[in-house]
């Protein structure tokens, strides 16, 4: 059976990313290690999800209480103390997904930043992150949209993950296999909505390089580079209107994560742009 500490480096990671460098993100890990030993997981089949959930709403609660702290300083008119954010807590995010954005973390609310940073650095989906937060797969797209909006210095030209996903469109057009499989982490994901499925699309989800790889192969003759809410992705147009958006998830020069959307609420709150 997997044990807690197969997955510590990764929660630290999480913490990290969600709170900053320091002793809060170290607590949220041990409380996560605490209510792990305190509930039978023998039926948990992934347990690195169950404990990635369990150490965001930790975070959660505490970026929360940070943000009620705030609030009670201001009202009291004494200056903010150490619980914002310093320089060197956002050079962690900037550092972890490209120099390009250089978030500014300590301005987005704490739904926000833990829809930001669990999709677009660890490539959790929406519907997960959706139920952390009480929330709707939709709405909690839009908290991480608005999240990457405030990227400073993004252009169609320089958005992160675009030379990644252009040259994946690329070798699927060309069904160059090979090529595919070096863009694509071993271990991604593509996942489509209900809407692509019943337009002809994918199942719902496909795991694994290979597969992905296949599915894509000699395909995307149509699909567009487009820039989708500040990152690289790619869209097949109607008329001039989106009809399936690609939401690429880059990291370490890999794609970990393809989502295939063709919900016409989820697409009316997206900002897409040429290329």
């Amino acid at each position: 059976m997997e044990s807690f500490e197969g997955h510590r480096t990764h929660l630290t990671a999480v913490a990290t990313r969600v709170l900053g460098p320091g002793g809060d993100a170290e607590d949220a890990v041990q409380e996560a290690w605490l209510r792990y030993e305190r509930t039978d997981v023998s039926d948990v089949e992934n347990l690195r999800g169950w404990l990635t959930t369990v150490v965001s709403r930790i975070c959660l609660d505490q970026l929360r209480s940070r943000t009620a702290r705030r609030e009670d300083l201001v009202d009291a008119h004494l200056e903010r103390s150490d619980f914002s954010l310093t320089p060197e807590d956002d050079v962690v995010v900037a550092e972890a997904v490209g120099g390009a954005m250089q978030t500014v973390l300590d301005e987005l609310n704490p739904p926000e930043r833990v829809a930001f940073v669990l999709h677009d650095l660890f490539a959790v989906s929406f519907d997960e992150i959706a139920e952390m937060l009480d929330r709707s797969p939709a709405a909690t797209r839009q908290l991480a949209s608005r999240a990457r909006r405030r990227i400073r210095g993004t252009t169609p030209a320089t958005a992160p993950g675009r030379e990644i996903v252009d040259a994946f469109l690329k070798a699927a057009r060309a069904g160059e296999f090979d090529s595919l499989l070096e863009l694509l982490d071993p271990d991604v994901v593509c996942r489509a909505d209900a809407t692509a499925v019943a337009m002809g699309g994918p199942v719902p989800l496909l795991v694994g390089a290979r597969d992905v790889a296949n599915r894509f192969n000699g395909g995307a003759q149509s699909a567009l580079l487009t820039i989708v809410d500040g990152l690289a992705g790619a869209a097949w147009m109607y008329r001039g209107q989106a009809k399936v958006v690609f939401d690429f998830t880059v990291i370490d020069e890999r794609i970990v994560a393809i989502d295939m959307l063709s919900d016409p609420d989820v697409l009316a709150g997206l900002v897409l742009e040429k290329v």
